[in-house]
């Protein structure tokens, strides 16, 4: 139940809810006014984030991401994170050393975003929202990637009864950018119920047939059984697990006797954050969420890219593209060693 709750003070000592974002802050990604709030969105990230990683994600994008072509381009050893279904089996027994099959790569990339925009995700602790960050990340990788010709589509789903998701077919150019963030930002409250990420994943794996790169933005707060959808979906695309954090998801501070408020069932508890022996309990209960979490990531074969809300994007970009490159030793194998 982890980011789910929202705390309200017992003794009328204030409330635990995020404050609304002051000016200048995290766009709201609320309905009204969804066409002036995404122009909006898109001057304020284009100053602080896209232009930082303007051509160090996309200039260099085929390190980050590979293409999906079918001609075999080139052979070389085997890295540690290397897709092991790619590993050429005769050269391997030949050489007595594993290598991988490389192949020419398409320039243009197929990118989905599968938003989870249930309850849970209205969270946040201080002026910086999950929603605000799920819908800065979207932006800017948006904006990117339409930059260059290159297809995006997004699977919007905010948990109504009913309802799986709703799609935005994959497009390119600068109309289909706005398009994708106006859905989004006129996507409505999620209505009371639990997360069901597995139909969300299955529904991603129904629409995006040509193989794509996918982003699954959530917190992953959901009934259980995801995890074999993510495994399914991760072996015919590649995919990247976007998971959104809020600190006090982690540890809670001594607030005293706090309302605590399931943000998609709506159901409520009084706790005493004063005990010490409360917070401890959650505080683990949180690290052994972590550990599962990171286990299925592991499992699935994904990156998983952690997002804070009291952190900033373009750092948070930046060391993920750090860590992809390094891991794959920074090489093109378009154009050789980078």
């Amino acid at each position: 139940m982890f980011g789910r709750l929202r705390a309200r003070r017992r003794d009328g000592g204030g409330t635990a809810e995020p404050p609304p974002p002051a000016a200048g802050g995290a766009a709201s990604l609320a309905p009204a006014g969804a066409t002036g709030r995404t122009d909006a969105l898109l001057r304020r990230l284009e100053w602080t984030v896209v232009r930082r990683l303007d051509g160090l994600l996309q200039g260099d994008y085929r390190t980050l991401f590979r293409g999906f072509g079918l001609d075999l381009a080139d052979l070389r050893e085997y890295n540690p994170g290397d897709d092991v279904r790619h590993i050429d089996w005769n050269v391997t027994a030949r050489l007595q050393t594993p290598h991988v099959r490389e192949f020419q790569e398409d320039r243009e990339v197929s990118v989905w975003f599968v938003l989870d925009l249930s309850g849970s995700i209205d969270f946040g602790s201080g002026d910086v929202r999950k929603r605000d960050l799920l819908g800065d990340f979207t932006t800017v990788l948006a904006l990117l990637l339409t930059r260059y010709g290159n297809r995006v589509g997004a699977l919007l789903y905010n948990g109504a009864s009913g309802i799986t998701a709703s799609v935005v077919p994959a497009r390119s150019g600068r109309r289909q950018m706005l398009h994708l963030l106006q859905r989004m930002t006129a996507t409505p409250a999620a209505s009371p119920g639990s997360t069901r990420l597995r139909d969300l994943l299955e529904r991603a794996r129904a629409v995006a047939r040509r193989r794509s790169v996918l982003f699954v933005v959530s917190d992953f707060i959901s009934e259980p059984g995801w995890e074999a959808s993510l495994a399914l979906l991760a072996r015919r695309h590649e995919v990247v697990a976007v998971r959104l954090v809020d600190p006090l998801e982690q540890a809670l501070p001594d607030l005293g006797l706090v309302v605590m408020q399931d943000a998609e069932t709506g159901e409520q508890m009084v706790v005493d954050t004063h005990d010490r022996a409360f917070r401890q309990r959650f505080a683990a209960a949180a690290q052994a969420r972590e550990s599962s979490l990171q286990q299925a990531f592991a499992q699935a074969g994904v990156d998983c890219l952690t997002l804070r809300t009291d952190a900033r994007l373009d750092l948070a970009l930046l060391d993920f593209t750090r860590r992809r490159r390094g891991r794959r030793g920074g090489r093109d194998p378009a154009r050789g060693a980078a």
